[in-house]
């Protein structure tokens, strides 16, 4: 074709785009704000009980084009939006336009905010959503809590939820998935038959074998936020991918909360390599047993197509295939971080970052070349983050 583009990629890494399970992107106007929060209860307090009833809705449209924008910059092709300040159908609108305008691959998984007024309008209004909105790179889910603990009986999954999301035709992401109280809750949906491939489950730590074994059985989907369970300190604040793997289910692998972590896909795989493999030999230590480590083959995985499976598109996305669509990353291996190139897979999980990035490609389009992002006004982007934050902070106080 005269058209067709031609690219050298003479000393690079050509993989999969990177898939993130579950951000909440509304938050980016607060990145950072609070690096130490040394527990859910902090964040939910500033966040979610603070901030997010000031949120106009083009504070969301600000906030989840910043977080599409930051995911695509460092390779992340594929977006799950955990958008939980759906307080009407402006403020769902203007989340879902910032995914359309940035040419991501997003999963818009919308929920009632947890406090606050709202208009009432959730989950009934993913059926607008989606006629409206829906096609090509976006698809939709409905987001739920795991329990009642946090926000009351409304955002709980159960049986009117579920049967919610199988009238609209959407898969379900529950969130906050910790300990007993949610142990016994899996437990209860494998008996009420409202668990399977078309549900994951966000963090999953401090669960029990038995609601393992649920999940396994039923091929329940996971998320796993690395980060976010280990430096906030989410139950046990251990990633359950030893947990994961041992009953079959290979996990996603998720961003989470912007407020106290880091943006990047590249983070939450050294994390979780790191994290495992130090509890695998420390479970094992002074003895001759040999400890069950994963590998960065594994990781890569876990970010690319298992990420995929995990929002429901694995058919579509997730790795270099015939017939799927073209989500992929050109990496720079000769650059002063990544040079010399001596393993392909250990190159992009450990040596790599978003400054190798030269090239990312969305559905065959490029969304960023010659590591920078195409279309971008960083000047007016930069103004209307700052002015959506200013806002915020002033409504709150």
């Amino acid at each position: 074709m005269d058209d067709a583009i031609v690219l050298d990629a003479t000393g690079t890494v050509v993989t999969p785009g990177f898939v993130d399970t579950h951000r909440h992107a509304w938050e980016a106007q607060l990145r950072r704000l609070m690096p130490d929060v040394d527990d859910l209860g902090g964040y939910v307090t500033s966040t979610l009980m603070g901030y997010a009833p000031v949120y106009r809705p083009w504070d969301m449209y600000v906030g989840t084009r910043l977080a599409a924008l930051t995911a695509i910059d460092s390779g992340i092709t594929t977006m799950l939006d955990f958008s939980h300040n759906s307080r009407s159908t402006a403020h769902s609108d203007h989340a879902v336009q910032a995914l359309l305008d940035t040419g991501i691959r997003g999963v818009h998984a919308a929920m009632a905010p947890h406090f606050g007024d709202w208009d009432r309008q959730w989950p009934a209004d993913v059926a607008r959503l989606r006629r409206e909105f829906g096609g090509n790179l976006l698809t939709f889910r409905l987001a739920t809590l795991a329990t009642d603990e946090i926000a009351g009986p409304g955002l709980a999954y159960g049986p009117r939820l579920a049967e919610a999301a199988r009238d609209l035709g959407v898969g379900v992401s529950v969130d906050a998935v910790f300990g007993a109280t949610s142990s016994r809750a899996i437990l209860d949906w494998e008996r009420r038959g409202l668990l399977g491939p078309d549900v994951t489950l966000i963090h999953s730590t401090g669960l029990t074998p038995e609601a393992w074994r649920a999940i396994g059985d039923t091929g329940t989907t996971i998320a796993l936020a690395p980060t976010s369970d280990a430096q906030i300190g989410l139950e046990t604040a251990i990633p359950a991918v030893d947990e994961a793997l041992a009953v079959g289910v290979r996990p996603g692998l998720s961003i989470d909360v912007e407020v106290a972590l880091a943006s990047d896909m590249f983070t939450q795989m050294r994390a979780l390599h790191t994290i495992q493999r130090m509890r695998a030999v420390n479970a094992v230590y002074g003895t001759a047993i040999e400890p069950r480590r994963i590998s960065t083959f594994d990781v890569l995985d876990f970010a690319t197509s298992q990420g995929a499976r995990t929002n429901g598109l694995g058919d579509v996305t997730g790795s270099l295939t015939p017939g799927k669509q073209a989500d992929l990353l050109v990496i720079r291996a000769q650059d002063v971080n990544t040079m010399p190139l001596n393993d392909a897979v250990g190159t992009v999980v450990l040596g790599a970052d978003p400054r190798n990035i030269d090239t990312v490609f969305i559905a065959g389009r490029i969304r960023k070349w010659a590591g920078q992002l195409l279309d971008v006004d960083l000047t007016a982007l930069r103004d209307e983050v700052a002015a959506s934050r200013e806002h915020i902070m002033r409504a709150k106080a």
